[in-house]
């Protein structure tokens, strides 16, 4: 079984972007609700298309299956069968031996970067840079699922932030 090992967390300010190396647009729908055993989620970014099937646990470890699809049955998936989409840059930048995964959300998620570093173990070590806020690992509400059918742009009203 492969186990995804991650930690999230909100980004603060704008130094971060000038240490991007590479970004790409990404465009991404659940074909599963909140609540079950796993999300099921269809990617597209740029012309590469990926099914991912995550276990529906908040934390830092979790187990995760990624598959490569055609990219006409990502956009027919993305078109007729999701629940909930999302749309963001993914900026990849290197810090001290980690790569960090920067994404900044767009509709109805828009004004939300999170950062996330993929590790080896649960207690690895890394350096935090500057521009690292509040650590959010364990809030399901800054996960992908969670943000597709509950964006960002909704949260504060009554109702709409859980």
């Amino acid at each position: 079984m492969a186990i995804e090992i991650e930690r999230k967390f909100l980004v603060v300010g704008e130094a971060w972007r000038a240490q991007v190396r590479r970004a790409q647009p990404m465009r991404q729908g659940y074909l599963s609700d909140e609540g079950g055993r796993a999300s099921v989620r269809v990617r597209l970014e740029g012309g590469e298309a990926r099914l991912n099937i995550k276990a529906a646990v908040i934390g830092s470890a979790r187990a995760e299956y990624d598959y490569g699809i055609p990219a006409a049955d990502a956009r027919e998936i993305l078109e007729r069968l999701c629940i909930g989409l999302l749309e963001k840059t993914r900026h990849w930048i290197e810090h001290d031996g980690h790569t960090w995964e920067v994404d900044e959300f767009a509709g109805a998620n828009r004004g939300l970067i999170v950062a996330e570093i993929e590790l080896d173990a649960a207690d690895e070590a890394f350096a935090r840079p500057a521009w690292l806020g509040r650590e959010v690992t364990d809030d399901r509400r800054y996960y992908n699922h969670h943000l597709a059918l509950h964006p960002f742009s909704t949260w504060g009203r009554p109702g709409t932030d859980s």
